[in-house]
């Protein structure tokens, strides 16, 4: 049966054109149920014993996912008028919802509708395109019902319109809440249902959208119709859209400061510099993420970023709340790393209490809510009776997120436990976002499920590869050809002097080396790199995967692979005494390191060694060796330090980062200590190696693709960055000197205390916490002179010798091999719009993959102190004031300490008495004795131009760069967090073996 459907178009150019397509409908399309004496065996999907089949509409899909998803929900019937909504509407959850009707276990049936002549309609003059679809999935709920009247037929839909004529037309429709109502085998689905605003969930069917022709009882968090506004509504879009471009209203993304949940900044290109946004109430509902409109305020409202560590949430909620504000959770302590400060909230010039532009938000431009969901537990509350829903709030273990109210039946069940929420809507009446419960983690504090938590939190794909993915990579066992020896275009190395330099454990070997002497009295040093490209094939499953997931990524005791591990630890890592095939650059240069030729070509090798650098440094430092691979361990050393010197006199830093090492139970799994990691030579050594190749590479790829090469820059810090290190500096007495990177690098190699040699290292920490991220970015997107990485003083960089675990890597190799002629350029390098999406995700990738590492210490961090309290020599990096932020270099870790009480959200008005002990010696040699320290704030007079916090009474002083001693322990406190506590303490009970020496 042949129908034919028209619309109009407009062109690009303004054309409006009439389309009439020509639509079939067939009479053989099949319902998929085994009740169906017409429906083809082959296309079975629903069960004959199913208790009953659903049929949903699109807003159920786009909303209910996590719902459907559930294990207790089968027999779906999915009209193909949805499918193709979902399509258009919602990528990630169309690929959801085509996961689940791919899936045995679910029984998800697609049925194609639009295509059937019984269940096709046309839409009627007046009709909208909405009502049309809806009434096109009644239309095949009735088919249904008429074609299986043995089985019983629910319509799932919110609408209450679309309801209330299902009802009209003898058809079982319901809202998803009272679906899950009926489902008494399952009561944990109704915690699934997620509530929207606007929606109707009650059961009665007389009820329009939002508005139930009954009263609806005030329980839990489902409060009264009439609640007093918490926030101001957001203004439409239109007037954002117009107020912007008047200048009225500035855009930017909203970044909330992670140890003050309370403050954040929108960076606005229109104002010239970050814009304060101050408590909640001015935040409106806006999250981490999100892309909001600012309205400034008067200039008599402006205020600067607050002076003070983090106390309780001091947030006028005019009444309307009840709950007790956030706990400030001041001993909170993070492994705070390159490029980030523990105020990571703080505006670009860091400075402190000084007026500053404030505002704001008036809308949300773009929200920037996790799909994925948010970590956290239950807060602790009084056990009610009863066994109906309860309305709980949920605290997210990442502290820049908002509690969420949930409704559950599970409150007790869940109160010990981590679990996944995601966040619904959230009403201009409502303190707090509503959300509903998605799944349970596991036990709050169990090592399986914290690690969960952290790699959900950071977006890491830690799901299984798909049987797709496993058919590109070549059985086990392999090895190298006859095919490979005999390519033209790979040159067999496998006599060269080969040997790979890795941490201890290291199975995933990228890279290996070789030096020799030549006879003409030069040097050849060679950077061979496994060869991926080999086996990682473009437009492939495996390829795909890959480039979603970017990187590995690399916890305590577990690494999530970007690639299957055949690839990873066996075909393409470099191990020793096995043929592999690399990517080799070979380089021919005089003995003081200076570049007379480079090479590259594909190739065999076999690695002589692999060592890690313990063992290596062992080599290099005994002189008693004198064979060849100890030798050429030195050679190797000493061209390392030549290139390490020239790039110095050229401008590139020497930055540090607060790195730390565990020893692991072979048993638990526990840390059994921590200390600092140590560098040696020849960590130095094998990273000079791989910058001279990724320089190299980098300049050889730029030459012959001008616009497509995959390059690294990093970006040249902004001055107002600086001002932080040049504050604390000046305050000890200090010159660093900013301009450029080269009189950057000389002021810290002299800013240097004799009487503190860890100084040194504390300063180029904070100078690394001054520097931007470095990006990966296409050639054609941005000028040359951007190109540069600041940190290495070169002009050019790219990633080419980890492609095991760097998609980055894997392109630049492909480039690399373009430029050779061994193999075309793929031609998605030369679609500049995917070029810029890659790498947008390349960057994401790789920063929640160090994000997640950097969690994962923290983790072990807090295991290890768990049953300890130790007193540790530390650093104080910050001063403000009510507290210290202090440095503990042998654990890596950074906190606050405060000075006076932190005051919880009920006694902030009344200012409570209650007193804290604290004593410690100060820089001046003074001891600051035991007695108790007000809870006022005022006690304490912060000197920002000194850096210097002092008593009012004068007998204790604290200065930037001060050294310390903290009693480090364990606390549990608000919402089931546990954080490292930190308390200062006399450095006369530092113990001899915790002093920095």
């Amino acid at each position: 049966m042949l129908q034919s459907r028209s619309f109009v178009k407009k062109t690009k150019k303004g054309k409006v054109l009439k389309v009439v397509r020509e639509h079939y409908l067939r009479d053989d399309i099949y319902s998929g149920s085994p009740l169906d004496p017409e429906c083809d065996q082959d296309a079975v999907k629903l069960s004959a014993s199913a208790p009953h089949y659903l049929i949903v509409d699109t807003n159920i899909v786009l909303q209910q996912m996590d719902f459907l998803e559930h294990q207790a929900v089968t027999d779906v019937i999915i009209m193909s008028v949805v499918l193709e909504e979902v399509k258009h509407r919602n990528q990630s959850i169309y690929q959801r919802l085509r996961t689940l009707c791919a899936s045995d276990t679910k029984r998800f049936f697609v049925f194609a509708n639009e295509n059937h002549k019984e269940t096709y309609i046309k839409q009627d003059p007046g009709e909208t395109p909405n009502d049309r679809n809806d009434r096109a999935i009644r239309v095949g709920t009735a088919w249904y019902a008429q074609r299986l009247p043995q089985m019983k037929i629910y319509l799932l839909t919110n609408d209450a319109d679309n309801r209330r004529k299902a009802l009209g037309e003898q058809l079982d429709a319901m809202s998803v809440q009272a679906y899950a109502k009926l489902r008494t085998d399952t009561p944990e689905l109704l915690d699934l249902v997620a509530q929207f605003g606007g929606q109707d969930l009650t059961d009665d069917p007389m009820a329009v959208d939002g508005q139930s022709s009954a009263p609806v009882a005030n329980s839990g968090n489902q409060r009264g119709a009439k609640r007093k506004r918490v926030y101001d509504e957001h203004r439409p879009m239109s007037d954002i859209q117009n107020s912007i471009k008047s200048g009225t209203y500035h855009q930017g993304a909203l970044r909330v400061s992670r140890f003050n949940p309370f403050e954040g900044w929108v960076g606005s290109e229109s104002v010239g510099q970050d814009i304060l946004i101050s408590g909640r109430i001015d935040m409106n509902r806006a999250l981490d993420g999100d892309v909001v409109a600012v309205e400034l305020l008067p200039e008599s409202q402006w205020r600067g970023a607050s002076a003070h560590l983090p106390q309780a949430d001091a947030e006028s909620t005019t009444g309307v709340e009840e709950e007790d504000g956030d706990d400030p959770e001041g001993g909170h302590i993070a492994q705070v790393a390159p490029g980030e400060h523990l105020d990571d909230a703080l505006p670009q010039d860091g400075a402190l209490g000084n007026a500053r532009p404030t505002g704001k938000v008036v809308g949300i431009i773009k929200r920037n809510w996790r799909t994925r969901g948010y970590c956290g537990s239950l807060q602790p509350q009084e056990e009610r009776g009863g066994r109906g829903a309860q309305g709980v709030l949920f605290c997210p273990v990442e502290r820049r997120f908002p509690k969420i109210r949930l409704q559950t039946r599970q409150a007790a069940t869940l109160m010990d436990k981590r679990m996944v929420v995601v966040i619904d809507s959230w009403q201009a009446d409502s303190m707090y976002p509503a959300g509903h419960y998605v799944r349970t983690l596991g036990v709050i504090g169990d090592k399986e499920t914290e690690t969960e938590v952290l790699l959900i939190e950071n977006d890491i794909n830690t799901s299984p590869f798909s049987p797709a993915v496993h058919a590109c990579v070549p059985p086990l066992p392999w090895s190298v050809t006859q095919a490979d020896l005999a390519d033209p275009n790979r040159e067999d190395l496998r006599h060269l002097p080969i040997c790979s330099v890795d941490p201890p454990g290291c199975k995933d070997i990228d890279d290996a080396l070789h030096v020799r002497e030549l006879p003409s009295g030069n040097v050849e040093l060679g950077v061979h790199i496994a060869d991926v490209t080999n086996f990682l094939l473009p437009m492939t499953a495996m390829d795909d995967e890959a480039s979603i997931r970017a990187t590995t990524c690399y916890l305590v005791q577990r690494r999530i692979d970007m690639l299957p591990k055949p690839l990873t630890e066996d075909i393409c890592s470099l191990r020793s005494n096995v043929e592999r095939l690399a990517f080799s650059a070979i380089w021919e240069m005089t003995q003081d390191a200076q570049v007379l030729h480079v090479r590259f070509t594909k190739s065999v090798i076999k690695s002589q060694a692999a060592l890690t650098y313990a063992e290596a440094q062992s080599r290099i430092d005994d002189e008693r060796l004198h064979d060849t691979l100890s030798m050429n361990l030195r050679t190797m050393n000493r061209i390392a330090k030549i290139l390490r010197k020239q790039r110095t006199a050229r401008g590139a830093l020497t930055l540090a980062s607060p790195e730390v090492k565990f020893e692991i139970d072979t048993e638990t799994h526990d840390p059994l200590d921590v200390g600092m990691y140590q560098v040696k030579e020849a960590n130095h050594m094998v990273e000079e190696m791989m910058l001279l190749a990724n320089i190299t590479v980098a300049d050889h790829i730029l030459k012959h693709f001008p616009a497509q090469a995959l390059l690294r820059r990093h970006p040249v810090p902004p001055p107002r960055q600086f001002e932080p290190l040049l504050k604390a500096a000046v305050a000890a007495g200090v010159s660093i000197n900013p301009d450029t990177s080269l009189t950057l690098a000389a002021s810290l190699d002299e800013a240097v205390r004799p009487e503190d040699s860890y100084f040194n290292k504390l300063i180029r920490i904070m100078a690394t916490r001054c520097m931007t991220q470095a990006v990966y970015f296409g050639s054609g997107e941005v000028d040359p002179p951007d190109y540069l990485h600041y940190g290495l003083a070169a002009p050019l960089y790219t990633h080419f010798t980890s492609p095991i675990r760097r998609y980055a890597d894997v392109l630049v190799h492909r480039l690399l091999a373009a430029s050779l002629g061994l193999a075309p350029l793929p031609e998605s390098a030369r679609d500049r719009a995917g070029v810029h999406a890659l790498t947008d995700n390349l960057n994401t990738r790789h920063r929640n993959a160090q994000m997640a590492g950097r969690a994962s210490v923290e983790l072990h961090t807090l295991i290890f102190f768990k049953d300890r309290t130790i007193i540790a020599d530390a650093r104080i990096t910050r001063v403000r004031a009510n507290g210290l932020i202090l440095f503990v270099p042998k654990y890596g870790i950074e906190g606050p300490v405060y000075l006076t009480k932190k005051e919880s959200s009920k006694n902030q008005d009344s200012r409570s008495s209650n007193h804290v002990q604290a004593s410690t010696t100060a820089s001046n040699g003074t001891t600051a004795d035991s007695q108790s320290a007000s809870s006022s704030q005022d006690e304490f007079v912060l000197d920002e131009d000194k850096q210097m916090v002092m008593s009012k009474d004068g007998r204790r002083s604290y200065t930037v760069f001060d050294k310390a001693a903290v009693r480090i322990s364990v606390e549990e406190t608000f919402g089931h967090r546990r954080h490292l506590q930190l308390m200062l303490v006399d450095r006369s009970t530092l113990p001899v073996s915790e002093q920095m020496s």
